[in-house]
């Protein structure tokens, strides 16, 4: 029995050892992985509380796809809203490049028209939620000068200073990541003053076919007192979704057989 107890704690030592040795960008790139590339593709069903300053609720639900192209690199998003009435039929598409801008184009069913969302808008916020744009399909970590601030205990600690300052609206941004699956779980950023004014925090973590997944997060508006709670459901991987998808066309007629009412 004590010979049994000594061969687990080595391995152990020798997992936390494996763990420690991991550079920056090996933590940055499995971090990005499990966050935006698990499966081949994937879809899901949102649903977007959002709470203002006041204690009033909107809600948004919607249907994501997404499809990797090269992973860690170029994938397509194609974002469905279903409900409320006033946003009903809405939908939108971000081409994710990798070392350029991506390309993102909008439909506004009310005044049938597709616009395209200029680079400068990602940081804007997404449909009236505390998400923005670039939250939804991701912040290329190219972007970032990425530091190691602590890696002891249960999570990585990593500060991501932009490479171009004055592209974004923060300084810095900080990021924990669970050494165990490598989801971040709780994104700090800090505006130009260095003060805090924006918090992502994963609320809840699922293994879904073997990936394991974000099912709930909240985005937090420090400075607005506002805040939206995102919950996932339905979610699948590996569906084999066609590329055509992912184009300006459907934008005005939405795949519906990927359309979760």
């Amino acid at each position: 029995m004590k010979k049994n107890i000594v061969f687990l704690a080595l391995l152990l030592f020798a997992g936390n050892a494996i763990a420690q040795d991991l550079t920056v960008g090996e933590i940055v790139s499995k971090a990005n992985s499990r966050s935006y590339y698990q499966g081949k593709d994937g879809s899901a069903r949102a649903n977007m509380v959002v709470t203002d300053a006041q204690g009033r609720i909107r809600q948004r639900q919607l249907t994501i796809l997404k499809l990797n192209i090269q992973e860690g690199g170029d994938q397509k998003y194609y974002v469905y809203f279903h409900k409320p009435n006033d946003v009903k039929g809405m939908s939108y598409i971000v081409w994710k490049h990798l070392g350029k801008d991506d390309d993102r184009w909008l439909y506004l069913p009310a005044m049938d028209l597709v616009r395209r969302i200029a680079a400068s808008d990602k940081r804007s916020s997404f449909a009236g939620t505390t998400f923005l744009y670039e939250d939804i399909s991701g912040r290329s970590i190219d972007l970032d000068v990425h530091e190691l601030l602590g890696g002891d205990g249960a999570f990585y600690t990593l500060k991501n200073t932009p490479k171009d300052a004055a592209a974004v609206e923060f300084s810095y941004y900080t990021v924990q990541i669970d050494k165990n699956n490598f989801i971040p779980m709780k994104a700090e950023y800090f505006d130009k003053s260095a003060k805090l004014y924006r918090i992502i925090e994963a609320l809840e973590v699922k293994d879904i076919q073997g990936y394991p997944t974000i099912t709930k997060m909240k985005a937090t508006d420090l400075n607005a007192n506002s805040h939206t709670v995102t919950e996932f459901s339905d979610v699948q991987y590996d569906l084999n979704l066609n590329s055509d998808i992912f184009t300006e066309r459907f934008l005005r007629t939405p795949p519906q057989q990927w359309l979760k009412e």
